[in-house]
């Protein structure tokens, strides 16, 4: 019989099935790196199926989370850069469902496009199966899929899925904080994966950088450089905080900043209160709040200000914080304290 319809009629509407099953054999080593205990069967089937370890938990839970990269796929789309979105979008999962108490388990990417370009697409998984090495998750499955019609030529969009486990009784929720409480700072990587609209609007369509122009206040460094920096993954480092202390709140500053993310774990009748200038705000951040001439209480709202960690503390705990912290070479600071309040963040010079 005759092509009744299929690889040639769809592959003429513009999906290739065939470059879908090409797709996914390149793929499936990308995935392999990420191999740990409790795969039971990966890519290639209609589900990935993984089974937990749950004796290591007294009450095991599951936690979940899910996430994009935002606009920031059109920075990188101006870059021509694309290897660190992957990361991204690993990061903005995985540090969401760290900051909770859980172990990362799983991840799952939908990859949606006009036309797959298999070249171009590529540099992304890489990414993902990088952040997950770091996170210590496998790249259980996911989904491509090429729409041709509801996005244009050369777009794409990315969302990312994430699956960890906890003790009920060890979940990291807030409950537990008291004014007097220490907060601490962790230094991000740049603006990691949000307010890249606002950044946008006043770097590449105000000030017209260009991708391979020397950043004037760090002349080594590219403005495609700079930009395209990856979120940075903070689920090892959380792990090894709970190991030696008790911690009162994680906080993942993503979207809102400080001024929006630590209330979401604030028990009632608290506030912190936040000391601007307790940390070197990285030249970035300044840059755009002077070049679009946006004033701090937004910019504190938009962007994580050189602060992608909060991390919530009693007092007794503050030694054994900052030691380890110092252990691991990290870059961080003492940034305000839990206050009484009507749980906001207060800020104070």
């Amino acid at each position: 019989m005759g092509d009744q319809g299929g690889e040639g009629a769809y592959a003429q509407a513009g999906v290739s099935i065939d470059r879908g099953n090409r797709w996914v054999e390149a793929i499936k080593p990308l995935a392999r790196k990420t191999d740990r205990s409790g795969i039971v069967s990966g890519i290639g089937g209609f589900g990935g199926v993984f089974r937990p370890d749950f004796a290591r938990y007294s009450d095991p839970v599951l936690v979940s989370g899910t996430d994009g990269v935002g606009t920031k796929l059109l920075v990188a789309r101006w870059a021509k850069r694309f290897d660190g979105l992957g990361i991204d979008l690993v990061a903005m999962c995985a540090n969401d469902i760290a900051v909770m108490g859980a172990d990362p388990l799983f991840f799952l990417d939908y990859f949606a496009t006009g036309r797959l370009d298999i070249e171009e697409s590529l540099p992304v998984m890489e990414g993902v199966v990088k952040g997950c090495q770091e996170a210590n998750m496998a790249l259980l499955g996911g989904e491509t899929a090429e729409m041709p019609g509801l996005y244009a030529p050369g777009d794409f969009d990315l969302a990312g899925f994430c699956v960890g486990i906890a003790d009920r009784e060890k979940i990291i929720d807030g409950k537990t904080i008291r004014p007097g409480d220490a907060v601490y700072g962790i230094a991000s990587s740049g603006i990691h994966s949000n307010g890249f609209s606002l950044a946008r609007r006043v770097l590449l369509e105000g000030e017209k950088v260009e991708p391979l122009s020397p950043v004037p206040f760090e002349p080594e460094t590219t403005w495609g450089d700079l930009l395209v920096t990856p979120t940075r993954i903070y689920v090892a480092l959380m792990a090894g905080i709970r190991e030696v202390l008790s911690v009162g709140a994680f906080v993942h500053i993503t979207g809102g900043g400080l001024t929006e993310n630590i209330p979401r774990i604030l028990p009632e009748g608290t506030s912190v209160r936040v000391r601007t200038g307790s940390w070197p705000v990285p030249p970035i951040f300044s840059y755009i709040q002077d070049k679009g001439s946006i004033d701090l209480e937004e910019m504190l709202r938009v962007f994580n200000m050189g602060v992608g960690l909060v991390v919530i503390v009693p007092g007794r705990e503050e030694t054994a914080l900052t030691s380890y912290l110092a252990s691991q070479n990290e870059r961080y600071w003492k940034i305000g304290e839990v206050v009484a309040g009507g749980g906001e963040v207060i800020y104070a010079g």
